[in-house]
C-alpha cells in the first residue's frame, strides 16, 4: 500500500512529536480518514522523508511522532530553471504541477509584454502563496524530497538578467539555432524561457537575445505556453537528465 506522504513547512526530528497545520490534519484526518496509529511520511524539503505515526486526532489538532529520516534521492542531475510567462488560472497550475514532477529545479514566472495576469501587491501574495501550495502538492505526489525554488514574478527584463552562471540557456523557436540533437548543456545547467499566452513580443525577444538566450527547435509547430515548457523539459531530461 503506497505510503501517505505530506508537506509541512515544520521543523523534523526522529524522536519528536509536530502538531500538523490545520490544512494538513483536515486532508489526513477528515478526507483520508486517518486513525490513530496510522503511519504517515513527512517532508519538510530538507531531501529526507520522515517516517510518522499518528497519536493523536481530536477537534483541536492532529499530532504526528517522528521516527526515522530516510534520504530521498529523486532529483534531476540535470538543474532546470523554468522562466514562464505568467498564465491564466488553472493553465499556469497545471504548467508548475507537471514542470514539478518532470524534475524543474527552479521556477521564474515573469510579467512579460503580452502577459493577460495583471497582479497588483496583495494579488501577487495570494497567487504565490497558492503556486507553492500546487508545488508542495506535486512534491507529495511524484516523491519529491525537496521543492523546487520559486521565485516571485518578475519583470522579463530583470527576470534574464539576473541569471546567474553559465547555463545554457533556451527559448522555443520553430526557426531558432539549435535542435535537441544538436544543443549542448555542457554545465549540467539550463534555462528555458517560456512566453505567455500572447507569446514572446519582438521587443521580448530582444531581451532574450541580450541576456544570451538562443531558440530551441522542438519541432515545426507552435505550441501553447502550457505545452511548450513541460515539452522543452521533458526533451533535455530525456537527453541531459534522467527520464
Amino acid at each position: 500500500m503506497r505510503m501517505t506522504r505530506c508537506y509541512v513547512d515544520l521543523p523534523l526530528r526522529t524522536g519528536t512529536r509536530v502538531a500538523l497545520p490545520d490544512a494538513t490534519a483536515n486532508h489526513l484526518a477528515r478526507v483520508l480518514r486517518l486513525r490513530e496509529g496510522d503511519a504517515c511520511v513527512l517532508f519538510n524539503g530538507d531531501g529526507h522523508d520522515h517516517g510518522g505515526r499518528i497519536i493523536t486526532i481530536s477537534k483541536r489538532e492532529v499530532v504526528v511522532e517522528l521516527g526515522d529520516a530516510r534520504a530521498i534521492e529523486t532529483e534531476s542531475p540535470l538543474h532546470v530553471t523554468l522562466l514562464q510567462g505568467i498564465a491564466r488560472g488553472e493553465k499556469m497550475d497545471l504548467i508548475l504541477q507537471k514542470a514539478t514532477e518532470l524534475g524543474v529545479a527552479a521556477i521564474v514566472p515573469v510579467v512579460a509584454e503580452r502577459t493577460e495576469v495583471k497582479l497588483d501587491a496583495e494579488r501577487t501574495e495570494k497567487r504565490v502563496a497558492h503556486w507553492r501550495s500546487v508545488i508542495a502538492s506535486a512534491c507529495e505526489q511524484s516523491g519529491r524530497a525537496r521543492l523546487p525554488t520559486l521565485a516571485a514574478p518578475a519583470a522579463l527584463n530583470d527576470a534574464a538578467r539576473a541569471i546567474d552562471g553559465d547555463a545554457m540557456r533556451l527559448t522555443l523557436d520553430p526557426a531558432g539555432a539549435v535542435s535537441l540533437a544538436t544543443v549542448q548543456v555542457a554545465t549540467g545547467a539550463v534555462v528555458v524561457a517560456i512566453g505567455p499566452e500572447g507569446g514572446w513580443s519582438p521587443r521580448d525577444r530582444e531581451i532574450l537575445s541580450a541576456a544570451g538566450f538562443i531558440g530551441l527547435r522542438l519541432g515545426p509547430r507552435i505550441l501553447r505556453t502550457e505545452t511548450a515548457g513541460l515539452a522543452a523539459i521533458a526533451a533535455l531530461q530525456s537527453r541531459f537528465g534522467d527520464l
